[in-house]
């Protein structure tokens, strides 16, 4: 039996990079999958045909996850159409960097909202649900610098240390009705958007990270995948770096 064999999985922004990797990982692995970004595109398509290639049922949702009522109606039409959410991975996030003496109030804004209140627009729609089945699994997509910071990114590394904050509350809040809410910390990952800085950035990456490469949305996934399926039945609460030990 597949590891997510009879479970539905809903990932935000996963028409590409790191949620893509994660929905094409757990269809592999029998999940049914809901996915969801700001608008389904030609990349959105290509990636709900993969899906579906696995032989699961797989639908793509246009919708702004930093909408807290655009994001109880798509999950009352996931519910709709699945019957069901077992795992749910907040994956939506941009960046937005700046140094604070220059950043614009627009910029801190539209990072949280993205970022971290996407979160918790999902997670309050789905909680009833979850509580209803009294199992689920949440999966906050964090980042490095949610646990360490980073100059130049203060917007983005709140939005990333809070969406720990909030896996940690929550696992606190639902563990009760078994539910668990954990946190991945991604490190230096390769996907489109880095795969285009230069080359000498990309070398000085490298060479803070002790295992001298940079990880793939794979490596991530697989994570995701261990705390999705019951393999991390007892894991809640938690926040798990990926990273290649940089910044241990």
């Amino acid at each position: 039996m597949k590891l997510l064999e009879g479970k539905v999985a809903v990932i935000t922004g996963a028409a590409r990079g790191i949620g893509k990797a994660v929905a094409l990982c757990f269809a592999e692995n029998g999940a049914d999958i809901a996915f969801t970004d700001l608008s389904i595109d030609e990349n959105g398509r290509k990636t709900e045909e993969e899906i579906l290639a696995f032989g699961v049922r797989c639908k793509a949702y246009a919708s702004n996850a930093a909408d807290f009522q655009q994001t109880h109606e798509v999950v009352e039409k996931i519910m709709g159409d699945f019957g069901r959410i077992d795992i749910l991975v907040n994956n939506a996030g941009i960046t937005w960097d700046g140094l604070m003496l220059k950043m614009e109030e627009k910029q801190w804004d539209m990072v949280i909202n993205i970022n971290l209140k996407s979160a918790f627009n999902f997670i309050h729609a789905v909680t009833p649900v979850m509580m209803r089945q009294r199992s689920g699994s949440i999966i906050n997509m964090s980042s490095v610098v949610g646990v360490h910071g980073n100059a130049g990114q203060a917007n983005y590394s709140a939005s990333k240390a809070g969406m720990i904050g909030l896996a940690k509350s929550v696992a606190l809040e639902l563990g009760a009705r078994g539910v668990r809410a954990n946190a991945i910390a991604p490190g230096f990952i390769i996907t489109d958007m880095t795969a285009k800085l230069p080359e000498a950035v990309k070398e000085e990456w490298n060479k803070k990270i002790p295992l001298r490469r940079g990880g793939t949305p794979e490596e991530i996934a697989k994570v995701a995948l261990f705390l999705g399926s019951d393999l991390s039945s007892y894991v809640s609460g938690q926040v798990i770096e990926v990273n290649g030990a940089m910044n241990s």
